[in-house]
């Protein structure tokens, strides 16, 4: 190879690394310009999802307070008060709400029910109990299906069935407090549950306690419901939890010898009552 066309070689190779380092540069930005941006709205449909990413403080949920005000929605209360709101997800009975209710009802701890059709079918004696003692029961469906792709009459139907029931149960109207089932959600539906006077709620602090053959020993539970407890949660338990029954007193009374009371979901900011 000649002088000159060594030249031309080292030419060639530094005009294509220049090349690269310029391109790089550019990627670089583009990504980093795109991770520090904020979504401006809420997905258009998903799962309802946590990050717990520091003990004692409120989680990273997948959409903030301000965007699911729009909807009448909430998760948590945004407050550094220590006060905590109790609900409950009731899909069938199973024997642990009784011991779930005398807990409450020793603390003096007005919680919130989301109960289906199933539940309002077989155990109206337990629904009965909980509106006597103050208990707030909301609209989980009838069915406990994936709401989040139902156009406005199916998500209705839903939701209506369940409060005609009810009513025929108890006598009085449903308060329009509604959980997606299996935090299921899209923004079309928050709005048509917005439009039917609903407020729905999700939560900031849950744990794996449905399932009834794997259930927490007492120390997992307390594990992870005394190092997540956060000012202004939202907890969802599910009351088909043998090991909610068991440790539900001893709960109550360790959160509140950190400080923490109760309030019912009606007392959350932007609720009142529906």
């Amino acid at each position: 190879m000649n002088k000159l066309e060594k030249i031309k070689g080292l030419t060639g190779v530094l005009f294509l690394f220049v090349l690269a380092f310029l391109a790089g540069r550019f990627l670089a930005k583009a990504v980093d310009t795109r991770s520090t941006m904020a979504p401006a709205v809420l997905p258009a449909e998903g799962n309802w999802g946590l990050s717990f990413q520091e003990d004692g403080k409120p989680p990273v949920a997948n959409a903030t307070y301000e965007e699911l005000a729009k909807y009448g929605a909430f998760y948590a209360e945004n407050t550094q008060d220590k006060v905590l709101y109790l609900t409950f997800d009731c899909g069938y009975e199973n024997g642990n709400t009784p011991a779930i209710l005398d807990a409450l009802k020793k603390h003096n701890v007005k919680a919130t029910f989301f109960v289906v059709g199933n539940y309002l079918e077989t155990s109206p004696d337990l629904v009965k109990r909980m509106l006597a003692e103050g208990h707030i029961v909301g609209n989980h469906s009838y069915h406990h299906p994936d709401m989040s792709r139902m156009d406005k009459d199916a998500f209705a139907k839903e939701l209506g069935d369940l409060e005609a029931l009810y009513e025929q149960t108890t006598g009085q109207p449903m308060m329009k407090f509604y959980r997606p089932p299996q935090g299921k959600y899209s923004e079309n539906n928050l709005q048509i549950a917005k439009d039917l006077g609903y407020k729905t709620f999700f939560w900031s602090l849950a744990y794996v306690d449905w399932d009834q053959d794997k259930q927490p020993t007492h120390e997992d539970a307390f594990d992870k419901l005394l190092k997540r407890v956060h000012p202004g949660a939202i907890v969802l338990l599910h009351n088909t939890s043998k090991t909610n029954g068991e440790i539900l007193d001893e709960l109550l009374t360790k959160w509140e010898g950190m400080g923490y009371s109760f309030r019912a979901l009606t007392e959350l900011p932007g609720v009142g009552n529906s």
